[in-house]
């Protein structure tokens, strides 16, 4: 079961789950309008149910109806300035409903891992620059990267439920900043860049310097893969990071990159900040060294390969009226031509 299916990393992972040739259902709130969900025409394509994980009962009427083997819960409330203005329904979303789908699993015999992924942003920043490890302090300053904290410490609480009473198993992910094609979310870098693009309108870039550690959706994807695979079979993780194997670029490095690949002049104005949400970290480093160790987990493409394969793929939609499925599958394709397929015993 994948909780959050309809969203933009929740639309790749099915793809890539159907190229594997794993059963999957679907449960998430109804597709948004003009999301890569949407665009790429997904609406019954797998077993699925439109439900609110804020909804105790139902959350747990569905898990118990499907009785997955395995949960991969991404349902979240995902953005840090919607958190500003909606900041109880965000903790509703992340704390809450990561609660009722641990109890729903708890609950239901079948299911036998479950992989619940959080941020790179759960971490206490000081800003000193280091990569953050899985043993580093949690603390969020914003309200999402807090209700992630939140959602981080009902994880540690089944874990110790399980240790007591017994359970699936249970692991938190922690991944960067996604990139790839069909992201079309409002105060993100590349879709903001993409629509700019498109509209040969000048872009407004917030916090210039900032760093962050980009990486294309589909690595962190097979890592939660590959954590899941390995507590099937016994594994024992509680966390593990999914990041880049570089220091993280600027968003500015980044905006430079995608307006290279995207071949054509355009205007960037740069502020320091949008809204007066200042909170924002201004450098994030993620050390991915346990899961490479334990999982043999590598990133498959570099940071600044991430901004070009994202960027190749809108220009695939719009230049050369590739379908949405087929620009994915591209990339989905070129990642399992480089890995070992996981057996999902």
């Amino acid at each position: 079961m994948i909780t959050g299916h309809t969203g933009f990393k929740g639309t790749w992972l099915t793809f890539l789950l159907e190229q594997m040739g794993v059963p999957t259902v679907g449960l998430s709130l109804a597709p948004e309008y003009d999301s890569l969900f949407d665009r790429a025409n997904r609406l019954g394509s797998i077993p699925e149910k439109f439900s609110d994980i804020r909804d105790h009962k139902e959350t747990n009427k569905l898990i118990s109806q499907y009785r997955p083997s395995a949960i991969i819960h991404l349902a979240a409330q995902p953005l840090v300035i919607e958190s500003y203005k909606s900041p109880r329904e965000t903790f509703n979303t992340n704390v809450m409903g990561t609660a009722n789908i641990l109890e729903a699993a708890f609950d239901c015999k079948e299911v036998r891992a479950v992989i619940v992924v959080t941020s790179d942003k759960v971490y206490r920043n000081n800003e000193l620059e280091t990569s953050f490890t899985e043993e580093d302090a949690l603390a969020g300053k914003d309200p999402y990267s807090a209700s992630k904290v939140g959602a981080e410490s009902v994880v540690s609480a089944w874990q110790q439920i399980a240790k007591i009473s017994g359970g699936p198993a249970l692991v938190s992910v922690r991944a960067g900043n996604v990139l790839g094609g069909g992201d079309w979310a409002v105060n993100r870098l590349l879709p903001d860049l993409i629509r700019g693009f498109i509209s040969e309108k000048p872009v407004i870039i917030r916090n210039p310097e900032s760093t962050r550690p980009w990486q294309h959706v589909l690595d962190p994807l097979a890592g939660y893969l590959a954590t899941l695979e390995s507590i099937l079979v016994g594994g024992k993780h509680t966390s593990l990071n999914f990041g880049p194997s570089d220091l993280s670029l600027s968003v500015r490095d980044v905006a430079n990159l995608a307006a290279d690949s995207w071949g054509l002049p355009i205007e960037f104005e740069f502020a320091s900040n949008t809204a007066g949400f200042s909170s924002e970290a201004k450098c994030l480093n993620l050390d991915s060294s346990r899961a490479r160790k334990v999982l043999n987990w590598h990133p498959y493409w570099g940071q600044a390969e991430s901004v070009i394969a994202t960027v190749n793929w809108w220009k695939n939609v719009f230049h050369h009226k590739m379908n949405c499925k087929d620009a994915s599958l591209f990339d989905i394709k070129i990642l399992l031509n480089s890995l070992e397929k996981p057996s999902f015993k």
